[in-house]
C-alpha cells in the first residue's frame, strides 16, 4: 500500500476552523488503517476549544490521545470517532470500532486503540460511547443509593444519561431538571421525570450538576438535603463560578465532589481501567431509546461552518452527529 492523504477538521484559531489534507502511511505490524463513518461533537469541551477558552494550566491535562497540535490553535482535536478498519490486524479487518480520534476521514493507529462494537449496537449510535464513559463515571463518583431521592440538574447528553442509569436504581425518585421546557420530550422519550428548576423537589439525598450554568449549581445546592452530596460534572474552561458557599452550605454539611471521566475513581481503580469503562459504556449504549440524544447530523464537509453555530448553539442541540461519505 502506498501513501495516501486524509482530510481533518482542525481549528486554525479561536472560532475558525478549517479542513486541512494530510499525508496518511498504510498500516505498519499492530496498526490498522479505519475508514470514518461517523464522528460526534462534544459540545461542551469542543466548544471551549473551538474558542480558545481552554485555561493555559490545563493545556497538558486537556489533550485528547490523538491530539496534534496545541491549544489555542491550529490544534486538531476531538475524541468520538466510529468507523469500519478496513486493513490491518487481520482479525480486525471489517469490523465496526470506536476510538478517541478527532474528525478526521482515514486514520491508522495501533490496534489497540480501537474498541469493536458490539452486537446490536449500530454505528451511528456509538457516537454516543464518550458521553456515557462520562455519565458512567459521574454515577460512580455520585455514589446513588436505592431508594435515593435524586435531581439531576440540566438535562445535556450527560446529565440526561446520568439520570437515565439512576433511574435503573430500584427505588429511586429521579428528577430531571432544565430551564428549557423543551427538555421534556426528551426526558419523557427516556422514562424520566422532568421539572423546571422553580418546580423541583427539594430535599434531595444526591445532586448532579451538569448544566454548564453557575445558576444550576446554585439551584442544585439549595435543593439539596442536609448531608447530601452535590457532583459537579459542568467544566467551565476559563470563567470564575462564583457559588453560595456561605448561607446554610456549612450548617446543613453539604458536600461538594467534583467528577471528570479523565480519572476513575479511586475505589474503582483496583478492578476497572478505561477499557473495561469504555467496554461497559458500549454495551449500554445497545438500548434504542438513547436515540433521542442525537439532535441532529450534518455532512464532514460541513463542519467549518458548522463548528461556530454548535459553539454558539441554544439548549436545542444535544448530541450532533457527523456523517461522513463512506457511510452512505
Amino acid at each position: 500500500m502506498s501513501t495516501a492523504s486524509a482530510t481533518a477538521f482542525w481549528t486554525l484559531a479561536p472560532g475558525e476552523g478549517a479542513l486541512r489534507e494530510q499525508a496518511l502511511a498504510p498500516p505498519a505490524d499492530g496498526e490498522v488503517a479505519v475508514r470514518t463513518l461517523f464522528s460526534g461533537i462534544s459540545r461542551g469541551t469542543e466548544a471551549l476549544v473551538f474558542t480558545g477558552r481552554v485555561p493555559p494550566s490545563e493545556w497538558q491535562r486537556m489533550r485528547a490521545p490523538f491530539q496534534e497540535g496545541t491549544f489555542p490553535g491550529p490544534v486538531k482535536y476531538g475524541y468520538v470517532n466510529v468507523g469500519v478498519v478496513d486493513a490491518g490486524e487481520p482479525a480486525l479487518v471489517g469490523r465496526h470500532v470506536f476510538c478517541l480520534y478527532p474528525h478526521q476521514d482515514r486514520y491508522v493507529v495501533p490496534s489497540d486503540a480501537v474498541t469493536p462494537l458490539p452486537a446490536g449496537l449500530p454505528p451511528a449510535r456509538a457516537v454516543l460511547a464518550a458521553n456515557m464513559e462520562t455519565a458512567i463515571n459521574g454515577v460512580w463518583d455520585a455514589a446513588p443509593g436505592v431508594g435515593d431521592r435524586i435531581l439531576v440538574v440540566g438535562a445535556g447528553v450527560v446529565g440526561a444519561l446520568v439520570a437515565w442509569l439512576c433511574a435503573a436504581i430500584p427505588g429511586t425518585r429521579v428528577c430531571l431538571v432544565d430551564v428549557s421546557p423543551q427538555r421534556a420530550a426528551l426526558a419523557d422519550a427516556l422514562g424520566l421525570d422532568f421539572c423546571l428548576p422553580e418546580d423541583a423537589p427539594a430535599e434531595n439525598d444526591l445532586v448532579v450538576h451538569a448544566s454548564g450554568n453557575p445558576a444550576g449549581l446554585r439551584r442544585g445546592l439549595a435543593l439539596a438535603a442536609d448531608e447530601a452530596r452535590v457532583v459537579e460534572m459542568s467544566w467551565f474552561g476559563d470563567r470564575d463560578v462564583a457559588v453560595p458557599l456561605g448561607e446554610a452550605f456549612h450548617s446543613r454539611r453539604l458536600r461538594l465532589v467534583a467528577s471528570q471521566v479523565g480519572r476513575l475513581p479511586a475505589h474503582r481503580t483496583p478492578r476497572w481501567d478505561v477499557r473495561r469503562r469504555l467496554a461497559l459504556a458500549l454495551d449500554l449504549l445497545r438500548e434504542p431509546r438513547l436515540d433521542a440524544l442525537i439532535s441532529g447530523e450534518s455532512a464532514f464537509h460541513e463542519l467549518p461552518q458548522l463548528m461556530p453555530w454548535l459553539a454558539d448553539a441554544s439548549g436545542d442541540v444535544l448530541c450532533h452527529r457527523i456523517r461522513y461519505p463512506s457511510s452512505s
